[in-house]
């Protein structure tokens, strides 16, 4: 059974787990940012959720407990987005914000019929892993690390650029979607990338987004 916490709770828990998972070191600031609160009300429920045995603060990081919480948040949060583009059909690019509302009140039951309705799903519908699933990754690096002329399978978008509802719109129409075949063309002098998706239309690549697609290189 899972231990129930409130929504924020769960939150606070779910964005220290994903910035860890990006490789950002979770601040009190980047906490802010990604949660889009002010720093106070992150240094506020910091103080709560140690008094809880959620986290440890200076440095921020989830304790046992904690990291259970938020492997629970993570999961039902990725198995709802593979729900509601799978079987729901929703546009992919809305996903992310409908699972955003899911993850808190999945319970273990629905949990369960959803891993036994989608066969068992190891990744999101953004390639990014579902905790427990026995995901293997293959080797990885980021679109902005290509040379010109490489041909590679996109694999995996970072959860950052899911926050961004018009970033992920614009991924959708440009085919950037995992599994898609991207051939860098052209890299400028500041890093942004031309790529032909699919051998399609060229497409062009900011570095904020090329340094947060990542590409499978084995």
């Amino acid at each position: 059974m899972t231990v129930e916490y409130s929504v924020k709770y769960r939150e606070y828990a779910e964005a220290v787990w994903e910035l860890e998972e990006e490789g950002i070191e979770p601040i009190q600031a980047r906490i802010a940012d990604w949660l889009g609160v002010s720093r106070a009300s992150v240094s506020e429920m910091m103080k709560k959720m140690e008094a809880d045995g959620l986290v440890t603060i200076e440095p921020i990081q989830l304790t046992a407990s904690g990291r259970h919480l938020a492997e629970v948040v993570v999961r039902r949060h990725r198995l709802a987005e593979r729900f509601l583009s799978e079987v729901l059909q929703l546009p992919w690019a809305k996903v992310h914000a409908e699972a955003e509302v899911w993850e808190t009140m999945v319970s273990d039951d629905v949990e369960a019929a959803m891993w036994a309705v989608m066969e068992n799903p190891t990744t999101c519908p953004h390639g990014n892993p579902i905790p427990g699933a026995g995901y293997k990754p293959p080797k990885m690096k980021p679109m902005a690390a290509m040379e010109t002329g490489e041909q590679l399978r996109l694999e995996r978008i970072s959860e950052e650029l899911e926050l961004d509802a018009d970033m992920m719109g614009f991924l959708d129409d440009s085919g950037l979607r995992p599994d898609a075949t991207v051939e860098l063309t052209r890299k400028d002098p500041h890093g942004a990338l031309t790529v032909r998706v699919n051998e399609g239309p060229r497409v062009g690549v900011g570095v904020f987004a090329a340094d947060r697609l990542f590409v499978a290189v084995d």
